[in-house]
C-alpha cells in the first residue's frame, strides 16, 4: 500500500519579497494617514465645522484597514484606494482654506482639549501633506491588489520552502 502524503494550502505569492514590501508600505501609509488626520483633528477641532465625525471615522477606518492589510487581507485594498481618493480631494479643497485663516481677524483654532490649537498655516501644511501620501497609498494599494495575495495552492507539506515536515508516522 502506498504511503499517503499530507497536503496543505500554500500561499506562494505571500512569500515574495515584493509582496512583503508592498504590504509593509501600505500598512505604514495607512497608519501615517491616520496619525496626520488625528493631529489635524485635535489641533483644529474648533474650526472643523461639523467634520469631526468624518475625520474620526477616517481615523478608525484607516487603522482598521492597516490591521487587515497586516494580516494579508487584500479585500480592503480597493476600499483603501477609494477612501484615499476622497480624502485627497478633501485635502486639496480644504488645505488652502487653512492658509486663508492665517491672516488678521481670524482667531487661532482651539484644540479638542480646550486649549489653543495648532497654527492655521501648520494645519494647512499637514492637510496638503495628505495629498501625496494618498497618491502613494492609491498606487501601492492597487499594486498589492495585483499581487494576488489570496491565491492558494494545495501542495504536499514537504515541498513548501522553509516549512519543516512532520515526523514520519510509525509503521
Amino acid at each position: 500500500m502506498a504511503e499517503e502524503r499530507e497536503y496543505v494550502l500554500d500561499r506562494p505569492n505571500r512569500r515574495k519579497s515584493s509582496s512583503k514590501t508592498t504590504k509593509a508600505i501600505v500598512t505604514l501609509l495607512l497608519l501615517v494617514t491616520a496619525a496626520l488626520i488625528a493631529v489635524i483633528t485635535i489641533g483644529g477641532w474648533s474650526e472643523l465645522e461639523g467634520m469631526q465625525v468624518v475625520q474620526i471615522g477616517y481615523i478608525v477606518l484607516y487603522v482598521l484597514m492597516a490591521f487587515y492589510v497586516s494580516r494579508w487581507n487584500r479585500g480592503v485594498l480597493p476600499l483603501a484606494a477609494a477612501l484615499s481618493i476622497l480624502l485627497g480631494i478633501f485635502a486639496a479643497v480644504g488645505g488652502p482654506a487653512w492658509f486663508d485663516r492665517d491672516t488678521t481677524g481670524f482667531a487661532r483654532p482651539h484644540s479638542i482639549f480646550g486649549g489653543t490649537g495648532l497654527a492655521a498655516d501648520f494645519l494647512g501644511l499637514l492637510v496638503l501633506l495628505l495629498i501625496p501620501i494618498q497618491v502613494l497609498l492609491i498606487a501601492f494599494a492597487m499594486q498589492g491588489f495585483r499581487q494576488n495575495w489570496h491565491v492558494e495552492v494545495e501542495v504536499p507539506a514537504d515541498e513548501i520552502p522553509g516549512r519543516r515536515s512532520a515526523a514520519p508516522a510509525a509503521a
